[in-house]
């Protein structure tokens, strides 16, 4: 069990380490993380199979802004290891990846308020020449908490088993769940308002007060509001590209640009 134990950890290490060091090849996914499990373990079949079951999960759930949604690869890993060492099916195994991926939000806070502190310390070291100091704070240290933040947890689960894992998320008192809930909520809002405060231009706002009366008042998924977005996209292009004046000066001036032209 050592073993198994220390083979599933660096396989959560190795899948943190993609959007860390490797760039974004989308090993940091449930269903690619709980894979590779179910292949180190010798059960890839039930790995994928608790992989997609986490994935589908994982999918409504969006890092926006600060905010930190339930770590669903982790929660993926241990649950796939617990499938494969147990013969549980995927079923049975995501009653174990909510809790562990509700530990792993609470880890990475915890872990991202650290890392932020070690941020300024390399502030100071850059401030006063000291640039290897700064490397290895942003690397070294960076690379060596987040590693130690996976393969801990992996490695207790795996070695001593998922009911001690349950048993810590159970002693979380109800008021810091609570609390970190609405914090989370909160953060997801001052995200988006982030993002839109970038991307938003005048003239698109009343399509942003149309997403929201759509999926508010008339209780449309994100698929319909989407699908009507791009829909309205298209009228719209047609109808300033299409038959408009735009085609019109086409036809006249070989030169014309609509998307210069019109601006001037």
């Amino acid at each position: 069990m050592f073993v198994n134990a220390v083979l599933v950890g660096l396989v959560a290490v190795f899948c943190m380490l993609d959007s860390r060091l490797l760039g974004r090849l989308n090993f940091e996914q449930p269903l690619v993380g709980a894979t590779l499990v179910g292949i180190v373990l010798g059960d890839p079949a039930t790995g994928l199979a608790v992989g997609a079951a986490t994935e589908l999960v994982s999918m409504g759930l969006v890092s926006v802004g600060a905010a930190v949604p339930p770590d669903m690869v982790l929660g993926g890993i241990v649950a796939s290891a617990f499938a494969c060492l147990t013969g549980a099916s995927a079923e049975t195994a995501m009653t174990i990846a909510i809790p562990v991926a509700v530990l792993g939000q609470l880890l990475g806070i915890v872990f991202r308020s650290i890392i932020a502190a070690l941020t300024h310390v390399a502030d100071a070291a850059i401030e006063d020449g000291r640039f290897r100091a700064a490397y290895s704070m942003h690397i070294v240290a960076g690379t060596i908490l987040y590693s130690l933040m996976y393969f801990i947890p992996v490695f207790v689960a795996v070695f001593v088993g998922t009911d001690i894992v349950q048993a810590v998320v159970d002693l979380i008192p109800e008021w810091l769940s609570n609390g970190l809930n609405v914090s989370s909520k909160i953060l997801t809002a001052y995200g988006l308002a982030l993002l839109l405060s970038l991307m938003i231009k005048k003239g698109m706002t009343i399509f942003l007060l149309l997403g929201f009366l759509l999926a508010s008042y008339l209780g449309l998924s994100v698929i319909a509001v989407s699908a009507l977005g791009v829909i309205l996209a298209l009228i719209l292009m047609d109808l300033k590209f299409g038959k408009g004046d735009g085609a019109a000066l086409a036809t006249a001036d070989p030169d014309y640009d609509p998307l210069e032209d019109d601006d001037e």
